[in-house]
């Protein structure tokens, strides 16, 4: 064993011992796709005297915070997402609608001078006839109307507000005030104005109100002289409370005090069996798919496949207590990528061991481990840019993407850096180490490198001449664009409530109800415009336009007439400007992976080359849309992941061709380029089959197992590993030769030869590292 392989040993075998510590020590962060809850997006609005910038939004949070406290849900999250965003996460709550109202309460807390009586309905409230005045006329808490002033001073002004018991002046219940420096100059003055009235005087009451609600309106005390007023800290509201009436107004005026107010720009709501079901679904497609890739690559590549699905497993584990290291919080969507990530980690060692079947194939009489050494060298490029693609759309995924997609895009950075560590270090250390057996070296059929595989022996028999005539697979790539387009424009995209804004609620009913009969109950609720579906196992789906919770509420209650027992499963609520943002940001992420993996493409390869990549990975993108659209499949944030992964993958097939490309062109600089074109896709067709099929395992099991939540996600990747596949060599590979023919760039350099090497000579050839250089 050589001292490098002995220090890939160690470092394998101390990290899989750590990740396996993390893994039986401390359990994942689960979001609330997964374990139930209530999510709620916020939306801070400018007032006319208030900018809702960073500052105001964190106070806006510290405020909610204690409302949201004052429901009893245990262990609620909320942060700020961006300038003005603010995120609410309530596990185990199933019915938002008391969050809903207690987060709800958006207007400020204002403090007003009582005018007098008010002359109108004392259940309606009256706005001053000057539009530019913020007069009001409310009823009282006796339903009393009260004509007030305009707003004195705001909540934002509130230190404190707090519920005590006065036994020693006998007043009972009061609440007592602190307020901030310049408001309580601001409270002093509006009481001392107040005492200038008689007692009794409704003149003499201040008016506390919150939504447009007077929640308290005392009378100045007799003590209080004109213009003197009160002192901040010896405000004491008294009255006839009781205990909890006392502790309601303290909460009121101390958590209403949001310094600028607030709009539910999306409301999620997921059924904690919806969350269990999608986990062992998840669970189940990935062992399946893994044992399926696992018995793959073994039959394929023999010990040293068997070798890589250890590794494999390997890998899992580290992923997985990456996760778990880092806090990250596990969604659905993300589940998916981890499971994902699984099929695609066998990418890397079927790129090396093909190298090396090649170089056992060229040169039989190199050692096994010569070959596979060189295997790893000349793998290096391909593998790194592959994954440094993917790398690309997980960042698109997280810095551009929304809620549970950013886990997505998180989860699939971490598989791919974990799959790199885990071909390039614990499956070479396994590797490494059989290939110094004897027995191992000496049985050509045990090692599964030492022969040719079937698939590149039967192409290499047959030696197709695929790019002859070039042009005419383009051809065909433009007419299953064709095809896609027409789907676009004659069915329609059905754009998700993610884009589209509205709401949409899915049921479980207790006796099993037709989705007409569903319809006629919701319309006869007064809900005629919503549509209802199927969806999983007999439950409804209903999708509506503006639905708030008590109208969800009535719908529900409309539904249990017929199907009994009914049971909230999911809830997604979207604002409508939310929807617009998210589908501008939709565009946003394509148009930026587009130029990205443009950009990065030119850097490393020819700019024919990278035209012809991106080309390619646009057709990819309209045909998946394109086959969304024909099926009539909702297009929705987890699509969205899915098609930014289809991206990454796609360029991944492409950068594999092209690398080898320019590898045999650097190397044969008189051949003609379609000639090198057919032989480096001959070469690398089987990288191509191999990884496709170890992905196309993980997502059949998903898409069979993984029940609605997932299946439209897996069908999304699977046309796209299709035609990803077909792509990178039938449209990619024809549109290089097509912007060849009219580029006059040179053929890239003669491999060896670099900017410090002598003219006419080469770089000394690198020594087999069992060679020790003696020659006789």
């Amino acid at each position: 064993m050589t001292r490098a392989t002995a220090v890939r040993a160690v470092l394998a075998v101390a990290v899989l011992l750590a990740s396996v510590f993390i893994t039986l020590t401390m359990s994942p962060r689960l979001g609330l796709d997964l374990q139930g809850g209530t999510r709620i997006v916020l939306q801070a609005r400018d007032t006319a005297t208030v900018e809702a910038d960073r500052e105001t939004t964190d106070r806006t949070l510290e405020v909610l915070r204690q409302r949201i406290d004052s429901l009893g849900v245990s262990e609620p999250t909320l942060t700020r997402s961006g300038e003005d965003r603010i995120i609410v996460e309530l596990p185990d709550v199933q019915d938002p609608r008391q969050a809903a109202e207690v987060i709800g309460r958006t207007a400020q807390l204002t403090f007003h001078a009582v005018e007098g009586p008010g002359t109108d309905q004392p259940e309606e409230k009256t706005p001053d006839p000057d539009p530019d005045s913020d007069r009001l006329t409310l009823p009282d808490e006796q339903g009393r109307s009260l004509a007030l002033g305009e707003p004195r001073l705001s909540g934002a002004g509130v230190e404190d507000a707090t519920a005590a018991f006065d036994s020693q002046g006998g007043a009972g219940w009061t609440v007592s005030l602190e307020f901030r420096k310049g408001a309580g100059q601001d409270w002093k003055k509006l009481t001392g104005e107040a005492a200038c009235h008689p007692a009794g005087d409704d003149r003499r009451r201040v008016a506390i109100v919150l939504d447009e609600k007077v929640i308290s309106s005392p009378q100045v005390d007799p003590s209080v002289g004109c213009r003197v007023g009160l002192p901040s800290g010896a405000t004491q509201i008294t009255g006839s409370f009781s205990a909890d009436e006392a502790r309601d107004l303290a909460l009121l005026i101390k958590g209403g005090a949001l310094p600028v107010p607030v709009e539910i720009v999306e409301q999620r709501t997921v059924g904690p069996t919806l969350g269990a079901a999608a986990i062992d679904a998840s669970a189940q497609a990935a062992l399946i798919g893994a044992a399926a890739t696992a018995l793959f690559i073994t039959v394929v590549y023999r010990l040293f496949g068997a070798l890589a699905a250890v590794a494999l497993g390997a890998y899992g584990v580290i992923s997985y207590a990456a996760l778990v290291a880092l806090g990250v919080t596990l969604t659905l969507p993300g589940l998916a990528g981890f499971v994902l990530a699984i099929g695609m980690a066998v990418d890397a060692n079927v790129l090396v061991f093909e190298r090396a079947r090649e170089e056992c194939a060229d040169r039989p009489k190199r050692s096994l481990r010569a070959a596979l050494t060189t295997g790893f060298q000349k793998a290096w490029s391909a593998v790194a840019d592959s994954n440094a693609t993917t790398l690309i759309a997980a960042g698109l995924l997280f810095f551009l993407g929304s809620g549970p997609v950013k886990g997505f895009g998180v989860t699939l950075a971490i598989g791919v850096v974990a799959s790199m560590f885990s071909a390039l270090v614990i499956a070479r250390a396994f590797t490494e180490i059989a290939a110094n057996s004897r027995f191992v070296s000496d049985y050509r059929g045990v090692n599964g490198i030492a022969r040719p595989g079937a698939v590149r022996t039967w192409l290499v028999r047959k030696d197709p001449k695929l790019f002859r005539r070039s042009a005419r697979w383009l051809v065909v790539s433009a007419a299953l664009v064709v095809v896609a387009v027409a789907g676009i424009v004659v069915r329609g995209v059905d754009l998700g409530v993610e884009f589209t804004g509205g709401r949409l609620v899915e049921y479980s009913t207790s006796r099993p109800v037709d989705v007409e009969t569903a319809r006629d109950s919701i319309a006869a609720a007064g809900f005629g415009d919503a549509e209802v579906t199927t969806a999983g196992d007999g439950d409804l789906s209903v999708r509506t336009g503006k639905l708030d919770n008590d109208g969800e509420h009535a719908l529900r209650a409309a539904l249990a007439e017929e199907g009994g027992e009914t049971t909230k499963v999911r809830d997604e609520l979207i604002g409508p400007s939310l929807g617009d943002e998210l589908r501008r940001n939709a565009l946003i992420a394509l148009g930026v992976a587009v130029a990205v993996q443009l950009a990065y493409l030119a850097v490393r390869f020819r700019w024919t080359f990278a035209v012809a990549s991106v080309v390619a990975m646009v057709h990819d993108v309209i045909l998946v849309v394109g086959a969304f659209a024909w099926l009539g499949r909702p297009v929705d944030g987890i699509f969205l992941a899915a098609l930014l992964t289809v991206i990454g993958y796609s360029v991944n097939d492409s950068v594999v061709v092209f690398d080898r490309v320019r590898e045999l062109w650097g190397a044969n600089r008189r051949t003609p380029l379609d000639t090198i074109a057919r032989r480096a896709v001959l070469q690398t067709v089987p990288r191509t089959v191999n990884t496709g099929m170890g992905a196309l395992f993980i997502l059949a099991a998903l898409a069979v197992l993984g029940g609605d939540s997932l299946a439209d996600f897996a069908l999304a990747l699977l046309i796209g590993i299709v035609v990803g596949t077909w792509s990178s060599v039938f449209t990619a590979v024809p549109g290089a030769l097509a912007l060849e023919r009219s580029a006059k760039a040179p053929p890239p350099p003669v491999p060896g030869k670099g900017k410090g090497a002598p003219r006419g000579k080469t770089r000394a050839a690198r020594r087999d590292p069992l060679d020790n250089g003696a020659r006789v």
